[in-house]
């Protein structure tokens, strides 16, 4: 640094300090601390500087402090850096790190596990499908939330109060605790839950902030056998009820929830599966539909004469097949409710569940002797021997045979008149602008 005059600065020498005509900067030098100056511009701006040699090469920072005690203090401790070779500019980039990893560690110590639920959330919504994703939300939800029908508040789903904990105070005890009250009410949710908090614990596990707080063998033995153990449901119609089954079911004044529940037993499909057909999906020529389903992404099957004429009676309102004026999604959500006030005017005591229709399919179509593979296929399960799975390709018009056999028994059954069956391909005669 060249030579340069300094003078013990004060209050009163920095507030007369001005630049020279002709200047454009002016320097005075502190006598006390070497290397800090007080800058003034031709404009009349002022500031404190500080100065150093730092790897043979001259350093300069404006210090952002304008109290001189303060600039003095920030001024030593910038030039005892530069004088042992340490860059101060790196040296504050890696306290700012450090800080910032110090209020992450903090934040995450304190952090409640619904926290981390939200960002497991997050993270995982573009993986899961919209109802996987519904599950978890539902499962957690605190009971703020109003109900969309009713009116009042939802009912806190069964993780609620292990939400409301920080994640570092999650422990086994906690979870056993948990686990056996929600147990006594709801046993299926609770199993769910239970299962949704597993996987929650090991993202957790490895992810790089929670990681390092959250607990290992948190979900004990004990605690999976406070649940009582689940039992498979063996919900289906029975041959002798399909009369009465389908008489209350054709009678629902909505033509579309109608129809939903007739096509869960007639096609064999998950009730999302179901749910989710678009019109798109429907090929009335070919006489086909196509499922889109969890196992292989879709499956072709095909679409029957009485099922075919349902779906040609359904107002298209817009994409969806079964749509609906009234949900956000615009297209049928639930037919819980219409479904068992049609089991219960049918003198049906069994609990026969939206799923349970898909069970049935399984189980009467041995009435007409479907092989157990065509079954397999229509209705979208992994098939289950090495001759399925490498040796049997059964193209539609196989699958169209025995799915219009079981058709037109299920119709026999129940006392319908089967309609007229149309050959793949037909063209249809146009009578007085309807279909014929």
């Amino acid at each position: 640094m060249p030579a340069v005059k300094r003078v013990r600065l004060t209050t009163n020498r920095i507030a007369t300090l001005r630049c020279a005509p002709g200047q454009k900067q002016a320097f005075l030098w502190d006598s006390e601390v070497p290397g800090l100056a007080v800058r003034v511009t031709s404009t009349g701006t002022k500031a404190f500087i500080v100065q150093g040699e730092l790897h043979s090469k001259t350093r300069r920072r404006t210090l952002k402090e304008t109290d001189l005690e303060e600039a003095r203090k920030s001024g030593r401790e910038w030039t005892d850096l530069v004088s042992k070779g340490i860059d101060p500019d790196v040296d504050e980039a890696r306290k700012k790190q450090a800080e910032a990893e110090e209020a992450v560690r903090q934040k995450v110590a304190e952090a409640l596990v619904r926290d981390a639920w939200n960002d497991y959330l997050a993270e995982r919504e573009e993986r899961w499908s919209a109802r996987h994703l519904l599950d978890h939300r539902k499962l957690s939800q605190d009971g703020s939330q109003e109900r969309r029908k009713g009116g009042g508040l939802r009912k806190p789903g069964p993780l609620a109060p292990l939400m409301k904990i920080r994640l570092a105070d999650l422990t086994a005890a906690r979870v056993e605790t948990w686990i056996k009250s929600e147990a006594i009410d709801r046993p299926t949710q609770s199993r769910l839950a239970l299962r949704l908090l597993r996987a929650f614990l090991a993202w957790c596990g490895e992810h790089p902030q929670y990681g390092q707080i959250v607990g290992t063998g948190i979900i004990t033995n004990r605690a999976k056998e406070t649940l009582p153990k689940q039992q498979a449901r063996r919900d289906c119609l029975q041959k002798e009820q399909l009369a009465g089954w389908f008489k209350q079911v054709r009678e629902i004044q909505n033509p579309v929830i109608s129809a939903y529940l007739q096509c869960l037993l007639l096609t064999g499909a998950r009730r999302e599966e179901v749910a989710g057909l678009r019109w798109q999906d429907i090929d009335f020529k070919w006489c086909k539909i196509v499922i889109h389903d969890k196992v292989e992404g879709e499956r072709v099957i095909p679409l029957t004469p009485y099922v075919a004429d349902l779906l040609r009676r359904l107002p298209r309102r817009n994409e969806w097949v079964f749509s609906s004026p009234t949900a956000a999604s615009g297209r049928l959500q639930s037919a819980f409710k219409p479904h068992n006030r049609a089991l219960a005017e049918a003198g049906i005591e069994d609990n026969i569940t939206m799923h349970g229709l898909r069970r049935s399919f399984g189980s009467l179509s041995e009435w007409v002797e479907l092989p157990v593979g065509v079954v397999a296929q229509i209705m979208g399960h992994k098939p289950s021997a090495t001759a399925e799975r490498h040796y049997r390709v059964r193209p539609l018009d196989l699958l169209r045979q025995w799915a219009e056999r079981y058709e037109g028994w299920l119709l026999e059954q129940a006392g319908i008149e089967a309609p007229e069956r149309r050959e793949p391909g037909e063209v249809l005669r146009l009578v007085a602008g309807g279909e014929k």
